[in-house]
């Protein structure tokens, strides 16, 4: 019997597993596609961009990505622009 269940959650006929989940849970929810613009002479010398999508500042980079890490065990950081000297 427990060789039954096993097989059954394992293969998702009782529990099907949910295959896609979206990674956006907050930003412009409202919109159908997220796009930001930055002009590359408001950039500055340095610019970190969120790719966690959990940003409080979001496109930038806020540090969320670390609480994110710890909880899901992921690695995710941002995009660093550095202008060339």
């Amino acid at each position: 019997m427990g060789a039954a269940v096993g097989y059954l959650l394992c293969y998702g006929k009782v529990l099907p597993w949910k295959q896609d989940s979206p990674i956006n849970l907050s930003i412009d929810k409202e919109n159908p596609k997220v796009v930001h613009n930055l002009d590359i002479e408001e950039i500055g010398d340095f610019k970190s961009l969120c790719r966690c999508w959990r940003s409080k500042q979001f496109p930038l980079c806020d540090g969320s990505h670390k609480e994110h890490n710890n909880a899901t065990g992921d690695n995710v950081g941002p995009v660093v622009i550095k202008r060339k000297v």
